[in-house]
């Protein structure tokens, strides 16, 4: 084996034509991805021109071609002089490293990337070829090892602490040794990567979908702290649901400040006897949401507090009532029309998964229901330049760009209206199961109870709350008045709304290319899990929705494909337990034409 370190920053990935860098992409296979070439190039770390390659390896002289991956990270020094600068110049502030190297290379102007310290390790070698005229044709090195002394002699950086294992034990002390050791460099490493080291094994053995079978990441514990509970307060949600949220004293977790944690649940702060006061053990799960692990009670003083959940909650409004949700843990408030829960259903209506309109945040929000420009949905549709023209930080420039969007957003799909609505239970996938099996809004709201429950993904529990928020009064009106500003776009006959076909095909190709993607995907369950490299997940469901084809969000025995991506997680895993096919992203943009 292997062992390298596990670096905790950006994918970038590297292609040079005879010696020269050309490309610069942060994902994908060089040819596609965001391509970030310009900001890459001011990286001194990152060689413009590769060393020639006489006596190196197989390669005989003169330049070679290469596709190479690696990881951009910012220092933690690096880190602190970016954030002073910033405090400086009033600034928000990075939370950690990562997010630094991520904002950065993506700068629109590459003076802000030269000055920003970023690095970079390359630890993999894609493809190599020779220059026209060499002596030998170029190869991979036969093992990763020699591998990665190859990169460093065509003049790329590698990190210096990989290690050749010859048993499970030396893998086991090298994960154990850079578990201690990992604080002390000035890059963050967040685990180890286990590679099979000869490369003739390593093509015996292939790859999972994307993920290779001859390579295995064994991350690190999540990092613990300790710190106190300040405080124990009530979020209000936007469906009124109520949620503790533990007020901490900040505290330095996982490369970020975190000064809240939820504690989900009355259950929950049962479960753990938390209490205002104590001394917590903190961790972030999955490294990136605040969690209290344990209350360490042998520090009690004495003076401690129980948190009681209230009976009411002055932030719902009218008389702050709040109520226990049938056969749930959570309390949720009387009074569903409080102005919180407004303004955050508000906030929702616009976001990228409902209207998606571009400009329209929460500050803009906040600002246009301060000035008494907007009080419900309708009104954003009637928004002019001259109710704009006083808020503050709106230049004109602004303003055109916010109303052009909101235009835009008058034609929505039905899926994205009933995500707006902030119906309770009904996420992305459920909205688009009811939008596929009604067809049009009047078919939904008229449907009843027992029309909605026996629908595949709904069930019981979500079929009473569809029925419950059609039959609420207020909600009519606020429908009824939504439904005279905008248009709701009509669901097409299966495959006659295609993706675009190339206009170099001819209309007969077109139309026999796009009904066998028809029959290919309608009325096949599909999963999406990793990251694509040609299209975001939300652009792959809508292509797999346009042919008639369902999207799941778990993997079952009903499900047809799961679609791996790269870094995919468990839900590949249990495709392979539950025996289904599972299609590299090649595999599926073929399938979809």
């Amino acid at each position: 084996y292997v062992c390298e370190l596990k670096i905790d920053g950006l994918k970038v990935v590297l292609e040079y034509i005879d010696g020269l860098l050309v490309t610069a992409a942060t994902r994908g296979d060089g040819k596609v991805g965001e391509d970030v070439t310009t900001n890459v190039r001011t990286i001194q770390s990152v060689p413009i021109r590769l060393k020639e390659t006489a006596n190196v390896g197989s390669v005989s002289g003169g330049p070679v071609s290469v596709i190479v991956e690696g990881e951009v990270w910012l220092g933690k020094k690096g880190l602190a002089n970016l954030n002073k600068n910033r405090a400086r110049a009033g600034e928000a502030l990075f939370a950690n490293p990562r997010n630094a190297a991520a904002g950065s290379i993506r700068q629109l102007d590459p003076k802000i990337v030269a000055g920003r310290e970023l690095q970079t390790f390359v630890y993999d070698l894609a493809s190599i070829s020779s220059t026209i005229g060499a002596k030998a044709d170029a190869k991979i090195p036969p093992s990763q090892t020699e591998e990665l002394q190859f990169l460093q002699k065509l003049g790329f950086k590698v990190n210096p602490h990989f290690k050749k294992c010859d048993s499970v034990a030396e893998v086991i002390s090298f994960w154990k040794h850079w578990q201690k050791m990992a604080q002390k460099e000035d890059y963050l490493i967040d685990g180890i990567v286990v590679k099979v080291n000869e490369k003739e094994y390593q093509d015996a053995l292939g790859f999972t979908g994307k993920s290779p079978r001859f390579a295995i990441a064994f991350k690190f514990p999540a990092e613990q702290v300790t710190t106190i509970v300040e405080d124990i307060k009530l979020q209000i949600g936007r469906t009124g649901v109520v949620t503790p949220v533990a007020i901490l004293r900040p505290v330095s977790v996982a490369g970020s400040t975190v000064s809240r944690a939820t504690l989900h649940n009355e259950d929950e702060i049962r479960r753990l006897d938390v209490r205002i006061g104590d001394t917590v053990i903190l961790q972030k799960a999955g490294d990136v949401i605040p969690d209290i692990v344990s209350v360490l009670k042998e520090m009690r003083t004495g003076r401690e507090r129980e948190f009681i959940f209230p009976t009411n909650v002055p932030e719902c409004g009218g008389d702050g009532k709040i109520e226990r949700i049938d056969g749930q843990v959570a309390y949720r408030c009387v009074n569903k029309n409080s102005a919180l829960q407004h303004k955050r259903k508000l906030y929702h209506f616009v976001a990228k998964k409902a209207f998606n309109i571009d400009g329209l945040g929460p500050r803009i929000i906040d600002a246009l229901l301060d000035e008494a420009v907007i009080s419900s949905f309708e009104d954003i549709f009637s928004l002019k330049k001259g109710d704009l023209m006083g808020l503050p930080r709106f230049a004109e420039k602004s303003i055109d760009n916010l109303l052009a969007s909101v235009e835009i957003a008058k034609n929505v799909t039905l899926a994205r209206l009933i995500i707006s609505l902030s119906i309770s239970q009904v996420g992305e996938e459920t909205a688009h199961d009811l939008a596929n099996h009604f067809k049009t809004i009047g078919a939904l709201s008229g449907a009843s109870f027992p029309e909605l429950e026996v629908i595949d993904g709904v069930g019981h529990i979500v079929a009473r709350s569809v029925r419950d928020w059609f039959d609420e009064k207020n909600n009519k009106k606020i429908l009824a008045k939504l439904l005279e500003v905008i248009m709701v776009e009509k669901i097409e006959k299966i495959g006659a709304k295609m993706p675009k076909i190339s206009a170099q095909k001819s209309s007969a190709t077109a139309t026999a290319t796009a009904r066998d993607a028809v029959a290919r995907v309608s009325g096949k369950t599909f999963v999406l899990t990793g990251t694509l490299a040609k299209m975001s997940r939300d652009e792959a469901k809508d292509k797999i929705r346009v042919l008639g084809g369902q999207v799941s969000s778990s993997v079952s025995v009903k499900t047809d494909f799961v679609v791996a991506g790269e870094n995919a997680g468990s839900k590949l895993d249990n495709a392979e337990k539950l025996g289904v096919k599972v299609l590299t992203e090649a595999e599926f943009t073929k399938m979809i034409g």
